[in-house]
Formats: C-alpha cells, structure tokens, sequence
C-alpha cells in the first residue's frame, strides 16, 4: 500500500504524484473502516483528502504552518504526519483526538473545536513569523459555513492590512453540518457557477507568461489591476473588494489543479483567498446522500451506513424535540432559533411542523442570542437552542442584550456537563457558572426527562430570561413518582432525613440516588434534594438543612469555580451556619476526551466515588 509509505511528516514528497490519486482512495477507506469502528466525524474528513494531500505536497512540517478551522477535517492531516496507527483509539481516553492538538504533534499549529477562528489565528502567525525575520508559510482552511460567524470577517479586515503572503484556504462543500443558510451561501453558489472564469484566467496567465520578456511582467499588471476583468463577471468581488487576492474556484478533488493555484498563492505579496470547491462525504454513498448524519457518527455497518448501536431510550434532545413541537400547537408566538444545528439540538421536527417559526441563522450563537432578544421585543417567546460549548460564544451578548434588558429569551441548554469524545472543546462545564452571576438570568437543571418537559412548560409561562440545561444522552426516566409542581426558585426535597443533606443539581441526581441508597445501607439518614434551581437558589431550604444537618454535600456537573456549590457555601458562610459543606464537581482545569462513566471516574464523579470522599470528609 502507498499509504503504509507515510511514517512521518514530509513523507508524502517521496511518493510520485503518479500515485497520488491511489494514495487518496487508500486514505478515503481507511478513514471509512476506522471511524465505522470508533466513531468520529466523517464526511468532512472524506471530502478534505485531496485538499490536504495537495496541502501537504506544497508545504513542509513543522516549518509551515496549517492551521484548520474547526478542526474536524483534519483526519487526513494526521494520518499524513505519521498518527494513523493511533486512529484505533481515536476519541477515546488517552487517545487520539478528534481535532488537531498542539499536545500531539508540533505539526498541529492550533487547538480546535469551534468554528470562525482560523484567520484570526492566522494573521496572528504571520505577523509573528514577519517580526522575527522567519519566511515559512501560513495557511488557515475555513469552511464555507464558518463564514457566517462574524469573527471570520473581522479577521479577514484585519488580514487585508498584511504585506506579505498569507494564505486562506476557502474549503467549500455548501455544507456546515446542517445546509448552509444565508447570503454568504448564495454568493459562493454564485462563485461556483463561475468556473468560465476560472479556466479563463488560467488560460489568459499561461498565454501572457510565454510571450519572451515582458510576459511575467504582464502577469504582475493584471494582477495589482484593480478594475479586472473579475468585476464583470463574479457578482460582489466580496474579497477583492475586501483587500483580498482572490484565487478560484478550483475543484478541490483535483490535486493537480489544487498544487498548481497553491503555488500560484504562495507568490502573492499580500493575503489571498484561495477557493476550493469540494463534496462532504466523497466517496462513500451514505454519508454523500445524509452528510449531517455522517457529520459526527457512532459505530456503524460500512455496507449499509446503518448505526450499530440502538438507542434504548429517548435521549434529553428528543424530549425537547416532543415538548417543543407539543408547546408549538398550543402558543403560535412560540419560536425557535438554532446555529446551524436543527438537527443536532432537535428543532427540525419543530420546523417542519412550522416551518415560518423556526430560524437557522447558521453558525452565528452571538447573532442568534441578540435576534432572539429582538423576537421577544416584538412580541414573540424566542427559544434559543445551543450546545453548551457554543453558547459561550454568545456570553456578551446574553448580558447585554438580553439580560440587561430582562428579555423574555429561553436558552434550552444541550450537551451540558461531559460531552466525552469530543475532547475539551466540547465539554459543557462552565455554563452553571457564567449564567448564574448575570443578573436577571433565572437557571434551571432537571432531574429526569418528565422534569425537562414541566420546565420547558414552565419556561414559557415566565417572564425575563430562563436557561434549562441539560445533559446529552438517555434521559433518565427513574424518580417518576416525584414529581412535584415546579415553584420558583425552589427545590425538590425527594427524601428526608437528618444526617447528611445530599443536593443534586440536574444532570447528578440520578448519581445522587444511588449514593443515598449506599448512604441509607451503612445506617445514615439521609435527605435527598432534586436542587432544580440554580439561580435564584432555595435560601429557605438551605436554613432548614442547616439547622437540622450535620452536612451539605453538593453534586453538580459543573465547574467547581462558579458552580452551584460555591454559591451554596458563601450563602452558608454569609449565614454564619456552621455546617461541613463539601462540593463534588468538576476540577478547576480542561477536560479531555473519554467514554464518559470513564471521565466521571476520573473526576471523582461516580457514586463510589462520591460517597468514598463524604466518608472520608466526615472523619
């Protein structure tokens, strides 16, 4: 195989360019078979593997540096600097992540996980390597989708101001995870119609390069010419327009064709924008017809496409799919915003069923939360549906925008707590802590699903905002018979006792339970509190505990720093009760990937666990 040729980075210049067409398919079905058996994200990294092996054969690593924005595309690129064998353990704990890492290789010149940041990055590096006197180059890769994330344009406006060469590698496949949506979609699919263009100004370049003497000279003319003959016939010039040499579109399968403009963007005093047009999920049929299904896939059959583990039970995003769709019929002012993931956070159903009252914005969460607080001002009750992970990136505009103005916004939080495979990036640990100190801002977590439903119902019957959290995967159906009527900013106490007063913030409970009972085995008497609201919290209850417990142990899939449990002890402090408080949740540092029973273990978040560290505080 060419493919067991590649030990290390820089191999792929030893290999003839013969065989580079062979080389591609070799990588395409191991990324198939490979990511068939761990999962991972797949029909970005098929249709990036010309581009990256065409990437690969113009630069030199570590020397040069590439940076991907996003980062899921960039299987390829390490298997082509000597990692493929570490792809059995791909998004698994201790193994290779699923996004570039500067921890794994000094061939990855940026950690990644969000969308729109890659220019940014970019300039920064080239400004680096031209205040030190250094000549490599840099190239950043964005997809067509990240360009609706406002970040990218302020790092292009920035970009045009550079004097030496910097490229930006354009990978467009009209997809992010879901459809692309928006004006900057309808103008590549302009640009892609223009590939008359394309041909002629590569014909124009070879016939005045071979007139003797003057023709490089002409070359160079045409090039600075900023009236060209491109304003005639692409709609907008928006990056020319910009600042920006504009190169494309090229066909992003054809390698020849990609080297050839790759080199012509290496001579290019300044930024240029290098177009590449490609197709998510090339070469394999499944995920080519259902590319959001193969954005980021389980285990699955490789002749069918058919996932090979089945869900047993609901998870939390299909409740909130149901009780949306159930809150739809009965309040037609009931509307829905997503970041370019219907699908992901389970608002298609909902737009289907009402297609005028969903919006996807694409990948903008600062747009979305700031048009979510102009829905509720004219009238409407706007439900923001986000990750965890992403919704940081709207933290300004939640204050200022909508807590600020005390908006009747809903934030129904998906993926807190620990995503796993995903790695760091997508790990949803902060969220109690920066939504609970906005003032205005009322935060809920619920036990189980029945809860989920009771407050999404009890969400829209509020007034200002709300955010709901809520974990990925089953959603626990267990504590079914208690399930009082939810009363602001109060807690559901499930058991009571005198001992140890057990808090449990959403996500934990079903944790919790398992610690009461093992509590209750070894002769103590427990109280068992479904904590409900983290913001405002319930101060009544807290005296009472206070006053007939020996101990508060609070559990919560968060941050230590910020989380519930601080702001349960500084109450306790204020209060001057003098009860033991112990909080378990997530250490003060970054999370990386694993299965996530793994994580919590190692967290010190598992019912052994918890209940090991109450018996060892209460020596």
């Amino acid at each position: 195989m060419i493919l067991d040729k590649i030990k290390g980075p820089n191999d792929i210049h030893d290999i003839p360019l013969s065989e580079f067409p062979a080389l591609a398919e070799e990588i395409r079905a191991f990324l198939i078979s490979s990511v068939s058996k761990t999962g991972g994200h797949l029909a970005s990294n098929l249709g990036a593997v010309e581009l990256t092996i065409a990437l690969h054969n113009v630069l030199h690593f570590p020397q040069d540096k590439l940076i991907w924005d996003v980062g899921h595309q960039a299987y390829t690129h390490k298997i082509l600097t000597g990692r493929k064998d570490g792809f059995q353990s791909l998004r698994q704990k201790g193994g290779l992540s699923g996004f570039p890492k500067r921890g794994e290789s000094d061939c990855d010149s940026f950690d990644t996980g969000h969308s729109s940041n890659s220019i940014s990055a970019g300039v920064g590096y080239v400004l680096a390597r031209d205040l030190q006197g250094q000549s490599h180059t840099v190239v950043s890769v964005i997809g067509d989708g990240a360009l609706t994330g406002g970040m990218a344009y302020e790092a292009l406006n920035n970009a045009a101001e550079l004097k030496t060469n910097y490229i930006i590698v354009l990978n467009d496949n009209n997809m992010s995870i879901s459809q692309n949506v928006g004006g900057m979609s309808s103008y590549l699919s302009a640009l892609r119609t223009a590939e008359s263009y394309t041909g002629m100004k590569l014909s124009v370049t070879k016939s005045l390069n071979k007139i003797p003497k003057i023709g490089e000279r002409m070359v160079r003319t045409v090039r600075k010419t900023k009236s060209s003959i491109k304003q005639l016939i692409i709609p907008g010039m928006l990056f020319e327009n910009m600042g920006l040499t504009y190169l494309g579109p090229v066909d992003g399968h054809n390698m020849i064709q990609i080297m050839r403009i790759l080199n012509e963007a290496k001579k290019v005093e300044g930024p240029v924008i290098v177009h590449v047009h490609t197709q998510k999920g090339k070469g394999y049929i499944p995920a080519v017809n259902h590319p959001d299904r193969f954005h980021g896939t389980g285990p699955f059959d490789v002749k069918t496409g058919k996932s090979v583990t089945k869900k047993a039970t609901p998870d939390y995003t299909d409740i909130f799919s149901e009780v949306m769709c159930r809150l739809g019929k009965e309040n037609e002012k009931l509307v829905a915003i997503t970041a370019a993931m219907p699908l992901g956070t389970g608002l298609k159903a909902f737009g289907d069923k009402f297609p005028g009252r969903l919006f996807d914005v694409g990948i903008a969460e600062e747009h979305a939360v700031t048009f979510a607080a102009g829905l509720a001002l004219g009238g409407l009750t706007p439900v923001v549906a986000v990750y965890s992970s992403f919704l940081q990136r709207a933290f300004d505009q939640v204050i200022h925008d909508v807590c600020m103005q005390d908006l009747h916004v809903i934030f129904a939080i998906d993926r807190a707590g620990l995503v796993g495979a995903d790695g760091e990036t997508h790990q949803g640990c902060f969220d109690l802590s920066y939504l609970s100190m906005i003032p205005n801002m009322t935060v809920m977590a619920p036990k189980n699903a029945k809860e989920l439903e009771q407050m999404m119902e009890y969400a829209v019957s509020m007034e200002g905002p709300v955010a709901i959290r809520y974990p990925r995967g089953s959603a626990y159906q267990g504590c079914a018979e208690y399930q009082e009527e939810i009363v602001y900013g109060k807690s559901e106490v499930i058991h009571t006792g005198c001992d140890i007063a057990l808090l449990a913030v959403g996500s934990m409970f079903e944790t919790c339970e398992k610690v009461y009972d093992s509590l209750c085995e070894k002769g103590f008497t427990p109280t068992l509190v479904n904590a409900r609201f983290v913001k405002p919290f319930d101060q009544e209850l807290l005296d009472w505990i206070a006053a007939t417990h020996k101990q508060i142990v609070v559990v919560e899939e968060n941050a230590v720093s910020g989380g519930y449990g601080e702001h349960v002890s500084g109450y306790m402090r204020a209060c001057n009760h003098g009860i033991d408080i112990l909080t378990v949740a997530i250490p003060d540092r970054f999370v990386e990937q694993g299965n996530v029973d793994d994580l919590k273990t190692d967290l010190g978040l598992s019912p052994s666990d918890i209940l090991r560290v109450i018996e060892e505080h209460g020596r």
